[in-house]
C-alpha cells in the first residue's frame, strides 16, 4: 500500500509532471501494490489451533479498523467462528514493508485482502472479485470505459500512491492516452488522522469538485453509498488495458510453509461463501465476473 498525505487534492502541476513521466507497467490494485514489495523474512511459529492470528491495518475503511467495522474484519470474525478459534488482531499500518513487518515476522498467521497467486505468500481460492469503478453524480452520462471521448473534458479524479507520485492502474491508463491536464491527483492512504482517510476523493465527486473518480472498487462503492446524494458506481471496463490489470481476484494470504492452514481457510470460505457474499454486498462492494 501507499505513503503520506497531499491533504486531499494535490497541486494539479505536480500530477501533470508526474502523469507524463508514467511507465508502461503493470501495477496492482492500490491497496496491496507496495505491501508486497518487501522481502519476505524468517517467520516464527504455526497457526495456532486456538487462536486466529489476523494483521490488519487499524484506519483503513472500508477494509479494516481498530473497532472491527471494515469488511474484512466481519469476514475474519465469521471464519474465525466457523474454525472455532478466537480471533486475535495484530494493527499495523498497511505501508510498505506490510508483510514483511506483520505475516513474515511471525506476528500473526492471516491476512485478508491480497491478490491471488501472490509470489511471496501462499494464497487462497478466490473470494471475491473486483475492479476499478467509475463513481458519478446520479443524471451525469454513464462512463464504462477509459477510451470515452468524454473523459477528456470532464475533471477527473483518481489515486496516487506515494511520496514519489507511483500510480494506480486507471492513473497509468490515462497518462497513456494523454489524459492529463484535467485530472486530480488524491493520495490513496488520505490524513490517516481522519477515520475515513481515503474517503476525500468520493466527496469530491458528490461536492462537485470533481466530475467522476477513478477508484478500487471497495472504496468506491462504499463510500458513494454514504454522499448524499447517493453516487452511481459502474465498473470500469474492459478489465486489462493492454498489460495493465483493472480487475483482481482477491485471497487471503498466509505463510508458504503453511499449506494445511490454506487449505483449512479455502473450506471455512467454501462453507460461508454466502454468508460472505451478504457481508460483501452489506458493504456495497461491486464484483465483476472471473476474467477467462
Amino acid at each position: 500500500m501507499p505513503a503520506r498525505v497531499c491533504r486531499s487534492e494535490c497541486r494539479n502541476r505536480s500530477w501533470r509532471r508526474a502523469a507524463r513521466s508514467l511507465t508502461l507497467t503493470s501495477a496492482l490494485s492500490s491497496f496491496a501494490l507496495l505491501s508486497l514489495c518487501a522481502p519476505n523474512r524468517a517467520h516464527a511459529g504455526d497457526p495456532s489451533e486456538s487462536v486466529l492470528r489476523v494483521c490488519a491495518d487499524p484506519n483503513s475503511l472500508p477494509y479494516s479498523n481498530r473497532s472491527e467495522k471494515g469488511f474484512e474484519n466481519q469476514i475474519a470474525a465469521l471464519l474465525a467462528r466457523t474454525l472455532g478459534r478466537r480471533l486475535d488482531y495484530f494493527w499495523w499500518a498497511q505501508r510498505r514493508g506490510f508483510l514483511r513487518n506483520t505475516l513474515s515476522a511471525g506476528r500473526c498467521d492471516l491476512v485478508m485482502s491480497v491478490p491471488a497467486g501472490a509470489e511471496r505468500v501462499l494464497t487462497t481460492r478466490p473470494y471475491y472479485r473486483s475492479s476499478y469503478v467509475f463513481v458519478q453524480r446520479p443524471g451525469t452520462a454513464a462512463l464504462r470505459s477509459l477510451d470515452d471521448p468524454a473523459l477528456r473534458s470532464l475533471k477527473l479524479g483518481v489515486q496516487l500512491i506515494g511520496d514519489d507520485f507511483a500510480n494506480t492502474p486507471p492513473a497509468h491508463s490515462l497518462g497513456r492516452r494523454g489524459i492529463v491536464d484535467n485530472v486530480v491527483g488524491f493520495m490513496v492512504y488520505g490524513d490517516y488522522a481522519s477515520s475515513d482517510p481515503e474517503r476525500p476523493i468520493i466527496d469530491a465527486v458528490a461536492e462537485g469538485r470533481i466530475d467522476v473518480a477513478i477508484v478500487w472498487g471497495p472504496l468506491g462503492g462504499y463510500y458513494a453509498r454514504k454522499a448524499q446524494p447517493v453516487l452511481v458506481v459502474r465498473p470500469v471496463a474492459p478489465s486489462t488495458d493492454g498489460d495493465l490489470q483493472l480487475s483482481f481476484a482477491m485471497s487471503l494470504a498466509v505463510r508458504k510453509k503453511d499449506a494445511a492452514f490454506r487449505d483449512l481457510l479455502d473450506r471455512a470460505l467454501a462453507e460461508k461463501r454466502s454468508d460472505i457474499q451478504a457481508i460483501l454486498d452489506r458493504y456495497g462492494v461491486p464484483r465483476v465476473p472471473e476474467v477467462p
